[in-house]
């Protein structure tokens, strides 16, 4: 299992959010975000990705959820250490079922290689979730979509932002992964922001409202 941040641990909250962050941080990242969101009734859960050669920085070891070899749609993909992942998270999302947390009341979070990772994971996962908290983000291995979604998560709530002047992952590859989600029959929440790779406050004002409606109090 993952090391990780909890916070809002209460026994008594009954949502929960598991938040992935980007290539090269860690779970603390996201800490001053779920702050400012201030939403006592979830449960945050950000954990550390562990550490491996990232073939995109020349091998060096760092924080990372998978290799990445490029960021160019035609690039390469890590599918044995997207899908090695993969498995990784749903033993986390079942440890909260196992704790008493329903299924429809935990979601899915993440930036970058993280929102990746959970646009990933939640498509293919065998029980209903919440939704999935999309940020500056893409979807892996868009090819295997229509074979590997399940039906348990057809109705997934997606909320998607993107930055117009992120030179990181471009914004078309990300309208790209949101026109393939919704040509899977997925209902995408898309909004854009003035910014580059990176988090703005009228976002973070969006993701609460969104949060809100996705696990209300």
């Amino acid at each position: 299992m993952l090391s990780n941040v909890v916070i809002n641990s209460e026994s008594h909250n009954k949502a929960c959010i598991i938040w992935l962050h980007g290539l090269g941080a860690d779970g603390h990242d996201f800490e001053p975000v779920v702050q400012m969101l201030n939403l006592q009734h979830i449960k945050f859960i950000l954990p550390h990705a562990p550490y491996r050669p990232v073939t995109l920085n020349n091998g060096y070891e760092m924080r990372a959820w998978y290799d990445i070899f490029g960021l160019q749609s035609e690039s390469t993909q890590d599918e044995v250490g997207i899908n090695n992942m993969q498995v990784t998270i749903n033993a986390m999302i079942e440890a909260e079922i196992a704790r008493g947390i329903p299924s429809q009341r935990i979601l899915l979070a993440g930036f970058s290689q993280g929102g990746a990772m959970a646009l990933h994971t939640a498509t293919r996962f065998d029980q209903p979730l919440a939704g999935v908290l999309a940020l500056s983000t893409y979807l892996p291995l868009t090819n295997q979509l229509t074979e590997k979604q399940h039906p348990a998560n057809q109705q997934l709530p997606i909320w998607m932002a993107h930055g117009r002047q992120d030179s990181v992952i471009t914004l078309a590859t990300a309208q790209s992964s949101r026109q393939t989600l919704e040509a899977a029959g997925y209902a995408v929440e898309w909004h854009e922001y003035d910014m580059p790779h990176s988090v703005c406050e009228a976002e973070i004002d969006d993701i609460r409202q969104f949060l809100l409606r996705a696990l209300p109090v």
